[in-house]
Order: C-alpha cells, then sequence, then structure tokens
C-alpha cells in the first residue's frame, strides 16, 4: 500500500520504496493514532513534534540517495521513523541521529532495539551543530525547518555528500538540497513544504531555547 501510495506521487528510487514497504509506521506513532498511521499527512508525536507524511520522507530520503556503506546525520530524531529508513538503506554504514526533546529520543531508542536496528548512534543536543567527531558525512538530513543551512552543518559534509533541509520561516518553507562538488556547495530546491521550527541557537538566534 505505501510503495503504490508513493509511486503514484511521483517516488521511483526502488530501494527507498522497499525499505518504506517493509518499515511498520504505525510502531512509530501514539496507539490513538496507529489506525492513521498509513494516510499520506504528517501526525502530531507528542512534545509539538510531528512525523512527516509518507511522501516526504521518500522525497526526502530519495533525494539523499543514500548508499549501502554511508555515514549518514539525521538532525531531529523525532519518532525514529526516518532513522530506521536511513538504517536499513546503509546497512552497512551508520546512521548518526540528534534529538533535542529527550522524552522523543528515549522512545526512538526503544522502537530500534525493537527493530533490531544496531547501526545508529543517538545523541541528545543541538543538532545544528552537527556531530563534529564522526563528521565528515555522506548525506545529512534535516526533519525541521530553519532560515538558512546552519554552517557547522555544511562544514561536516564530505566531498560528493548532499544535505537536505527545509528552508524558510514558519509559513513558507522549501526543500532545499545542497550538494559539495568540486566546485563547492551547489543548491538545487525540491518544492514547498510544512516542518516544526528546528530548536538550535544556530537556526533561531533570537529565540530563548532551554
Amino acid at each position: 500500500m505505501v510503495a503504490a501510495q508513493l509511486e503514484s506521487r511521483g517516488i521511483r528510487d526502488r530501494r527507498v520504496l522497499a525499505t518504506m514497504a517493509r518499515i511498520p509506521r504505525d510502531w512509530f506513532l501514539p496507539p490513538n493514532l496507529q489506525r492513521r498511521a498509513y494516510d499520506d499527512t504528517p501526525l502530531p508525536i507528542g512534545n509539538g513534534q510531528t512525523i512527516s507524511q509518507p511522501y516526504i520522507v521518500a522525497l526526502m530520503t530519495a533525494a539523499l540517495a543514500p548508499q549501502r556503506r554511508d555515514r549518514v546525520l539525521e538532525i531531529g530524531t523525532g519518532s525514529g521513523y526516518q532513522t530506521a529508513i536511513l538504517a536499513h538503506l546503509v546497512a552497512a554504514g551508520r546512521v548518526y541521529t540528534i534529538e533535542r526533546l529527550p522524552d522523543l529520543l528515549v522512545e526512538a531508542e526503544e522502537r530500534f532495539r525493537r527493530l533490531g536496528l544496531t547501526n545508529i548512534e543517538t545523541r541528545l543536543g543541538d543538532g545544528a551543530s552537527g556531530w563534529p567527531e564522526a563528521a565528515p558525512f555522506d548525506g545529512i538530513v534535516v526533519t525541521a525547518a530553519a532560515p538558512s543551512a546552519p554552517a557547522p552543518l555544511l562544514k561536516q559534509l564530505a566531498p560528493g555528500g548532499r544535505m537536505i533541509i527545509p528552508i524558510g520561516d514558519l509559513g513558507v518553507q522549501e526543500l532545499v538540497i545542497y550538494e559539495r562538488t568540486a566546485a563547492g556547495l551547489e543548491e538545487r530546491r525540491a518544492g514547498s513544504v510544512c516542518f516544526v521550527p528546528l530548536i538550535s541557537r544556530f537556526a533561531f538566534p533570537e529565540w530563548e531555547w532551554r
């Protein structure tokens, strides 16, 4: 059902489609919302956060194009759904994921254990500062919006690597793909999106983050 739904919206990456058909999205939702797990819409997961709609997860993952041995950094673990998909796609590599909210991270870690995923490293903290000691990364995916790409993350992108991030304010955002080429950073846009804000002093320095 997931694969057919995504293909009808233009997702063609066979690895992404197969992986999303394999991962049980209902495991990543509160019990009262599990019946809506395969609706193509974002859903609340608590703490003012959401799990992205399947189409957006597929679009971002396909744009990142993770390979089996890649090292990928995810900013905003959330429910852990995107993390689990990445972990399957980089089965011989590693996923590093950072979450700012402790309750969400604990729940996501339990889901990873249930799924038997052992190639995931988790961290509690400000994701926009990245994970310098594990850099550089072949891919970076940011699952929350910022006015511009945080400089620490761009610095941690490996040659040939890609970073996917929603750029904009709290009303209008666009999905932007950065790629580090021999000529420098190139960017392209992949359509309008709507994400919760990135909880970070690097993203919104004027806000009081605790």
